[in-house]
């Protein structure tokens, strides 16, 4: 692990994570708990995803993923890289549709042939990465790689695998000293 990547873990560990009886959104009980906005919506915290994200993102024209998760990250990893003179823009994606003003589930800079990486704060299953991929691809740009900050479950790698995305997270459950929490 390298010195990034250890202060990101010491931040998650301080801020965001919780160990005692948790229920999960799947129904599955767990020993720990991450919060990842506690990490992602500090300043300080902030800067240590975007610094880290950036050694990891190459010919990417956008970042961004399911709002809430990925808003934070997407937004702090573009502002960074223009404070450096890389033009990375960003987007959210709505869980639903809206039927006024600019319509659809699309809110940002998403243009079509865009290299897009999704993010995503934490993820357990997948299931909202996924979801991201397949607006992005509906929009007509090309999700070349799925940026978890953290991969809490260890499923995503496999479903990004099958289509053929990279699946890059900038710390695993192992990383944190946790067991995966699958499917």
């Amino acid at each position: 692990m390298n010195q990034s990547e250890i202060a990101l873990k010491n931040h998650l560990l301080k801020y965001a994570i919780q160990t005692g009886d948790f229920v999960l959104k799947s129904g599955r009980k767990s020993s720990w708990f991450i919060d990842g906005k506690q990490t992602v919506c500090r300043p300080e915290g902030l800067l240590l995803v975007a610094e880290l994200a950036l050694t990891q993102l190459k010919d990417i024209d956008a970042i961004g993923g399911l709002t809430m998760g990925a808003d934070p990250v997407a937004f702090g990893i573009a502002a960074l890289a223009a404070s450096r003179g890389q033009s990375i823009r960003s987007f959210s994606i709505r869980k639903e549709a809206k039927n006024h003003g600019v319509e659809g589930r699309l809110a940002g800079a998403l243009l079509a042939g865009d290299r897009v990486a999704i993010t995503e704060d934490v993820v357990t299953r997948g299931t909202s990465p996924m979801d991201a991929v397949e607006v992005v691809k509906a929009i007509g740009a090309v999700p070349v790689m799925v940026m978890p900050v953290v991969d809490r479950g260890g499923t995503c790698r496999a479903l990004c695998e099958a289509q053929g995305i990279e699946f890059r997270p900038l710390l695993t459950a192992l990383d944190l000293g946790f067991t995966y929490e699958g499917p």
